[in-house]
């Protein structure tokens, strides 16, 4: 731990100033347009240009979870993840040529008013509930993850550090709507990536032997590698994170709120699919800059092993909470990179980042983490609003009510996303921890979405019926490992990336099957009436 330079605090006090004030900008900027309502929050009243959309898609898309987490996760293992982003290009050709046109059609703001035309209520409220758990889940994650790094950086609790973020995103997202989150976001985004670069230029210029001793170094220790090619499900191979990222992303483009709500603040459906794309080509080149920083970091302490053995009696000292310094020396000999990957660049940021760009470097890793938690904020407000208050509470709310409403539910979910994070503290990989939480309350919800646009004939009780199913498939694929080793059998064989792909298949498959099924009984019985005439 350090005291950070006057000159960096200078810089990170000025950069949560700067995002305040666009929150406030905004806010005077609409009661002076007398457009200060509901519509403004929500979705900017859909004048943002596309370029503006997929920068800030692209902000939500690059949280503290990649700044953190991704490099952390290459130095742990290999470049296996970032075969995630090379299945955003097929998710989103699917968005831009089904879901978007879609969406924008039905001019509904929330992404699940269109379950219940199909399916009746339940599956609304269903939908509902798994995108809030989603983001609760996503914004404590990427507090923790902030926290993470800050601790290193000033010595203050985790929890302090989320506190003092948290209450800086809430203002400006209260503040200024969903133009705000948006400008906002397109200055993080340019924030972030320039912070990863300078990251990565640091690492290598002091490593010594450069480039090729990076290259060398990871060759020898697999780095490099994307995951194995056989055709196994029940570890993290090529073909599993292919398909989570694939069911993932298509989650992401085409159930999510926070996705979809922008689809309707652009000027037309071509604005729509260009911000989406635009998001693409941003997207998977930066994330492979964030695994081949996590490669170079490795390269980097293995050749300082004074370094790596401080990153390691760190990492042991956190598991070990008031061990004594024996134990905590002894367990740090039995650890693993993977054990503490994520503690590895906040290390090197506290110990060879030089003054000033120091502060450069925490406001792109803050800008990571503000960017998705506004979204997700105004995203869980926004639905709270529409799906849940004028749903089944009062639905002929005022302007003014309604705004106060999207108010009061920004600041409780920001708050929520707070708690979610603090009790977060402790676990093993950030990435790890939001990839298996998001397939589990994603995996039911995309399975019904695509049962209502793809099988136009299936039914209220059909798709009850196999998203029923689906939710024990999930429940027991989710909870296999508890399940005592005299009944070892009944354990589920896939890896829990696999979560979302069987569930989501589970639903649809099933739902499909029951469909046609029930299409066959009334045939057989108006043949027999025919018939008996």
């Amino acid at each position: 731990m350090k005291n950070l330079p006057l000159i960096d605090v200078a810089i990170i006090l000025m950069y949560l100033a700067g995002m305040v004030g666009v929150g406030v900008y905004f806010s005077r900027k609409n009661s002076r347009e007398s457009s200060n309502n509901a519509e403004q929050f929500t979705t900017a009243s859909g004048q943002i240009p596309g370029w503006a959309i997929g920068m800030s898609i692209y902000a939500t898309f690059l949280s503290s979870n990649t700044f953190l987490g991704v490099p952390g996760k290459a130095f742990g293992s290999n470049w296996n993840s970032f075969v995630f982003s090379l299945s955003m290009p097929l998710a989103a050709w699917v968005a831009t040529k089904f879901f978007i046109p879609f969406y924008r059609n039905t001019g509904e703001v929330s992404a699940y008013t269109n379950l219940e035309n199909r399916f009746g209520p339940w599956a609304r409220s269903y939908a509902v509930v798994c995108f809030l758990l989603t983001q609760l889940a996503r914004m404590g994650s990427i507090f923790f993850g902030i926290a993470l790094s800050l601790q290193a950086l000033t010595g203050y609790p985790m929890a302090t550090i989320m506190v003092v973020v948290g209450i800086c995103i809430i203002l400006y997202t209260v503040m200024g709507g969903m133009e705000a989150v948006i400008w906002t976001e397109v200055v993080q985004g340019v924030i972030k990536t320039a912070g990863a670069v300078i990251i990565l230029w640091l690492v290598v210029d002091g490593m010594s032997g450069g480039v090729g001793k990076i290259i060398d170094i990871g060759q020898a220790d697999n780095k490099f590698s994307l995951g194995s090619y056989a055709p196994d499900f029940s570890q993290p191979t090529f073909w599993v994170v292919l398909l989570y990222g694939f069911f993932m992303n298509l989650n992401n483009f085409g159930m999510d709120q926070n996705y979809v709500q922008r689809y309707h603040t652009t000027t037309s459906i071509k604005e729509a699919a260009k911000s989406v794309w635009l998001c693409v080509y941003l997207y998977v080149p930066i994330s492979l800059i964030f695994f081949v920083l996590g490669t170079c970091l490795y390269a980097y302490y293995q050749s300082n092993p004074e370094l790596l053995e401080a990153v390691k009696m760190q990492a042991a000292a956190d598991k070990l909470p008031g061990g004594t310094q024996e134990a905590i020396k002894q367990l740090a000999a039995t650890l693993k990179p993977s054990d503490f990957g994520d503690k590895v660049m906040p290390h090197f940021m506290v110990t060879k980042v030089p003054a000033g760009l120091l502060g450069l470097i925490v406001a792109a890793i803050l800008s990571a983490a503000m960017s998705t938690i506004s979204s997700g904020m105004n995203a869980s407000a926004t639905v709270f609003s529409v799906d849940i208050y004028q749903r089944y509470i009062k639905s002929n709310l005022t302007d003014k009510q309604s705004l106060r409403l999207l108010y009061v539910a920004t600041t409780v979910f920001g708050l929520m996303g707070m708690v979610t994070g603090i009790a977060m503290i402790g676990v093993k990989s950030i990435l790890d921890v939001w990839w298996v939480l998001s397939g589990i309350f994603a995996g039911g919800m995309l399975g019904l979405f695509l049962l209502g646009i793809i099988s136009r004939q299936t039914r209220n009780v059909e798709a009850l019926t196999a998203t029923m199913i689906g939710l024990l498939v999930i429940l027991w694929m989710t909870f296999s490992a508890q399940i005592p080793d005299s009944l070892a059998y009944l354990r589920s064989a896939f890896h829990p990336n696999m979560i979302i792909v069987v569930g989501t298949l589970t639903i649809f498959l099933v739902g499909i099957l029951l469909t046609k099924i029930r299409g066959k009984v009334p045939e057989k019985t108006e043949e027999q009436t025919v018939t008996g005439a």
